[in-house]
């Protein structure tokens, strides 16, 4: 970034400040929103960000990481009023936490992989929690999604070094939960079915990791492909004035490869 235009984003963020400001004042519905009441559209707004990258719409992508500059400032306004920090102690945070959970840019410390940049990230994160006795996964959000749950628990274990050697160690657990599912599925144990089903997705969330594959990314691409495809299918059948639940299942597959094929 140009020098003109880091001054143009700081001119820019105070804007926002001062906006932020005046809306607190002035308008009845940001005067009465609080932390609680923002948080499930802070969660919208992050998922719509989501959306976005997966699309690799960079228009919308820039839209929606000012909606969520918003409620950062937003957050920290209300805050602000409640004399428990501003903007500044948020951003003078950010700042410090970077600083030392980077030694490498900004101390002696080496790293010359990313890997070692996450497993230096978590025990220097330790280290800072080692007085309010934070655990390896406590950071972990409860209320995170269980595929992106698992992914991070993962993540995190694997920073302090409990984590397997290699991929092939992987995948033959893999094939082991599978295992171990069917034998329950034979029983007819819908509880043990359940458990070991749990352990197959964790195990092949632990995989995908090895590959470099963010499960949660890569099973929301699979959705919007299926309903890209499904969408299509209804839309031909319907040109035909038919309707899918009165269709036999060969000829909606001859509907649903052609989907594969334009869609």
């Amino acid at each position: 970034m140009t020098e003109n235009r880091r001054e143009e984003a700081l001119t820019a963020f105070n804007r926002l400040l001062t906006i932020m400001e005046e809306l607190r004042e002035k308008c009845p519905w940001d005067r009465k929103q609080t932390l609680e009441s923002l948080r499930h559209l802070t969660i919208e707004e992050t998922y719509e960000l989501s959306d976005a990258i997966l699309e690799g719409n960079m228009a919308e992508i820039q839209k929606e990481l000012g909606d969520l500059a918003l409620h950062i400032v937003f957050y920290a306004k209300i805050a602000e009023e409640q004399q428990h920090f501003d903007a500044g102690d948020v951003l003078h945070g950010i700042c410090e936490k970077l600083i030392r959970r980077h030694p490498h840019v900004y101390g002696d410390v080496k790293a010359e992989d990313a890997s070692t940049v996450e497993r230096n990230w978590e025990q220097i994160k330790l280290k800072e929690k080692e007085n309010i006795k934070k655990t390896v996964l406590g950071g972990v959000p409860a209320s995170l999604p269980a595929l992106i749950k698992a992914y991070r628990m993962q993540e995190k274990a694997s920073g302090v070094g409990f984590d397997w050697e290699h991929k092939g160690q992987v995948w033959e657990k893999v094939q082991e939960e599978m295992e171990e599912f069917h034998v329950e599925e034979n029983k007819g144990n819908q509880e043990k079915m359940e458990e070991e089903f749990g352990d197959l997705l964790f195990s092949l969330v632990n995989y995908a990791r090895f590959a470099g594959i963010n499960p949660e990314e890569a099973l929301e691409r699979t959705n919007k492909k299926f309903m890209k495809r499904f969408n299509y299918m209804e839309q031909q059948v319907s040109k035909q004035e038919k309707e899918l639940s009165k269709m036999p299942l060969e000829e909606m597959d001859h509907y649903w490869n052609e989907a594969k094929r334009k869609a």
